[in-house]
């Protein structure tokens, strides 16, 4: 959005395609609201080890709906602010919908075709969910919608074991959901230095069910039920080296097993854009593509994946 501000001052005419709330992952579905939720898990955590200062203190209730009220009026109130601003913008003109490259340097967005000399690529990542025998069948959640739930679960199975699993189990279970995390590596936050890794591994066995080197063999719901309502879900879970399965009960599933580019969603093949093996947009040291005109940035180049750097690049 800096961008289109930026371009819009110079005189330029804007088009801004966005499917969802303004802001991006950040603001409405990641960094933002994770930290203020996470804000609440800290306090509980501060008020039950009160006593290690002599100060007997206790937690007597969630309030679930106040939490969430409070996080995410802020949030939608902050990315309409964002969309208002460019809609009222003299030169940008907001596409609301999902744009997909049918030609070079011509996107479709609603069965409408718009065209620029100029493009700017910044369409982010979404959340990878792998293959898993009966996930198709259920009602899961990825980090888009854990974050926004209206009940708190009693209990949840966190497949992953990054960041996003990790602030995920720490908000649902310090305000008492009872979170069982499964990875299939030895050690969780493998992009951290590795004592770090074991360290925080070590202090996460304590807190929650973690069941490591371990994978989801499959999926299916007890009852019965469709995966458009609630459900009590049966996970199977298979360790390496163990033969047999062992099978967790939970209310909710959560899928934190990384992110890929939406390079394919919007077909930049169409327009020419070179992309790596893992679906990224390649650029030069300025952030430009292999088309002459077309740049690219933030998650979807695929070399820092945050909100500050995407900032930088920006400006």
């Amino acid at each position: 959005m800096e961008i289109s501000a930026e371009a819009s001052d110079r005189g330029m005419s804007v088009a801004v395609v966005e499917e969802g709330p303004f802001g991006g992952t950040c603001l409405n579905r990641g960094c933002i609201p994770s930290k203020m939720l996470i804000h609440c898990a800290d306090v509980v955590e501060t008020i039950e080890k009160a006593h290690l200062f002599g100060i007997q203190a206790h937690v007597e209730n969630i309030d679930w709906d106040f939490i969430m009220k409070r996080t995410y009026q802020e949030i939608d109130q902050d990315a309409q602010a964002i969309e208002n601003g460019n809609r009222n913008a003299e030169n940008i003109t907001v596409f609301k919908g999902s744009g997909r490259f049918v030609a070079n340097k011509t996107l479709e967005v609603n069965g409408q075709q718009i065209t620029a000399d100029t493009i700017l690529i910044a369409a982010g990542t979404r959340p990878w969910v792998p293959e898993i025998p009966g996930l198709d069948q259920v009602a899961y959640l990825t980090s888009g919608e854990a974050l926004r739930l209206p009940e708190q679960p009693k209990r949840m199975a966190v497949v992953g074991g990054g960041y996003i699993a990790a602030e995920l189990a720490h908000f649902f279970g310090a305000l008492g959901t009872e979170v069982t995390l499964i990875h299939r590596r030895s050690t969780m936050l493998r992009e951290e230095d590795q004592e770090i890794a074991e360290r925080f591994t070590q202090i996460y066995q304590r807190r929650f069910n973690l069941l490591l080197d371990s994978q989801v063999t499959g999926v299916k719901a007890k009852d019965g039920a469709s995966r458009n309502g609630p459900m009590e879900l049966s996970v199977a879970v298979e360790r390496q080296g163990q033969t047999h399965q062992k099978n967790i009960e939970v209310d909710v599933l959560l899928m934190a097993t990384g992110r890929v580019p939406n390079t394919d969603l919007l077909a930049v093949a169409n327009t020419g854009v070179e992309t790596d093996g893992r679906g990224y947009v390649k650029t030069d040291g300025y952030l430009e593509t292999n088309v002459p005109g077309i740049w690219a940035l933030g998650d979807i180049v695929g070399k820092y994946l945050l909100k500050h750097s995407a900032n930088l690049e920006a400006s």
